[in-house]
């Protein structure tokens, strides 16, 4: 089965042509490569979200294996959803599925199972490829979509998957990328207040303050959950230390800075 794109030509361009100019615009292809155990990119049209991905997807080394991990918009499936399909297609083509990777995370997860509903119509994960096609040669990759869960089943999921890629002896060449956006429909400066705060326990590689963070200052990150799972999980493969790339909101493309959605880049190795 192929994962077809499900929103190529809303939040990108739908023409390969159109959406290789769209990437080579937004990607630095000058940045400085790190080798990261994690990322956090946002996931809005790349009209709004695309400066802030391209540029921590540009800041990245070049893997053979990237895991990419994505809230469920839509609502549909299970609630740890691995996509069952073998393939996923962009308008710059076909990228593989990591079978192997993909069945050791579901023989070790007691959570994630394989589904194809949650994936069908979801964004988060479809939007981040393009980007790694432009930038990669030859990579392949496993979606989960992550869905609501108590602080200690993320932790258990974010172990489990550690386990899962050291057991395939991935943990030197891959990257977890968990795909979120920040603070939803706010003004400019309270956005940006309240993602610091968000931001500023990602970068404390501090997954339980991130967490609570989220709850008791009610910041709408659509990805906290994800983003908590990659910073558990690669903290478990070695993680020391991150940074962050480029911060800015919706306000800023727009000029509207009375509701507006923050994007986050962030690097953690």
């Amino acid at each position: 089965m192929i994962r077809r794109p499900a929103v190529a030509g809303h939040f990108y361009p739908g023409s390969e042509k159109s959406l290789l100019k769209e990437v080579e615009d937004l990607v630095d292809r000058g940045a400085k490569k790190e080798k990261a155990l994690g990322v956090v990119s946002p996931h809005a049209g790349y009209m709004f979200s695309g400066p802030v991905a391209g540029r921590v997807l540009s800041s990245i080394a070049p893997r053979s294996t990237y895991v990419i991990m994505g809230p469920n918009h839509t609502g549909m499936g299970e609630n740890f959803s691995l996509s069952a399909a073998e393939a996923w297609k962009t308008p710059l083509g076909e990228v593989k599925v990591n079978a192997a990777l993909a069945q050791k995370i579901l023989e070790i997860s007691k959570n994630i199972v394989p589904d194809n509903a949650a994936h069908m119509g979801e964004h988060s994960i479809e939007v981040q490829l393009p980007f790694l096609q432009a930038l990669n040669k030859d990579f392949s990759f496993v979606p989960i979509v992550i869905g609501h869960a108590g602080i200690a089943t993320y932790k258990a999921v974010g172990k489990e998957l550690a386990r899962a890629i050291r057991e395939c002896k991935l943990e030197k060449d891959i990257t977890i990328i968990a795909s979120s956006d920040m603070t939803h429909y706010e003004p400019h400066e309270a956005a940006k207040k309240k993602d610091a705060k968000a931001i500023e326990a990602i970068l404390a590689l501090d997954e339980e303050t991130l967490f609570k963070n989220v709850e008791k200052l009610s910041i709408t990150m659509c990805g906290y959950a994800p983003t908590v799972i990659m910073l558990v999980a690669a903290k478990e493969l070695g993680a020391k230390s991150a940074r962050l790339v480029k911060y800015q909101t919706s306000g800023e493309t727009s000029g509207d800075y009375s509701s507006v959605v923050g994007y986050a880049g962030m690097i953690i190795s």
